[in-house]
């Protein structure tokens, strides 16, 4: 029988901590956004990746690989910002069932407006309390734990 390694207690409490930071952070730029009035961190997520793409937008599975949602939740979301005319689908020349997702103007405007909010969100809750140095490392050290791990 193999024996699995057991996590030590600094992996333990690293693990625990950042969990709970993360969750904490987002819940404080959710409840910013909605304060403001705005759309929740998931859209900006969409709206985002989309203006990012261009005018050649993106298909669904790209969107999912670009943030990892899954796909029931992104094709509910997407209709949900189709509806209130944030994106636009277009049909794919070359795949009858297919279809690649824009972003509108009105999308755009959106993402802008939310980015106001985010932004302020991310100085207050992350960029006022550590230093440049202990931002870089923070992000260096956590590029190391995606997998495959990264550099930025």
């Amino acid at each position: 029988m193999i024996e699995k390694a057991m996590p030590s207690p600094e992996a333990i409490k690293a693990w625990a901590r950042l969990m709970r930071v993360s969750r904490q952070l987002v819940e404080s730029a959710e409840e910013t956004l909605k304060a403001g009035g705005l759309p929740p961190l998931a859209w900006y997520d969409v709206l985002h990746e989309l203006a990012e793409a261009g005018e050649g937008g993106l298909r669904p599975f790209q969107l999912i690989e670009r943030t990892l949602f899954a796909q029931y939740n992104i094709s509910r979301l997407l209709a949900r910002l189709e509806a209130d005319g944030l994106v636009e689908k277009l049909p794919v020349a070359d795949d009858g069932r297919g279809q690649t997702i824009r972003i509108t103007a009105r999308g755009r405007e959106t993402r802008r407006d939310m980015w106001a909010v985010y932004g302020r969100s991310i100085t207050e809750l992350v960029g006022a309390k550590l230093s440049a140095d202990e931002l870089t490392m923070v992000s260096a050290l956590l590029g190391r734990l995606r997998h495959p791990p990264v550099a930025d």
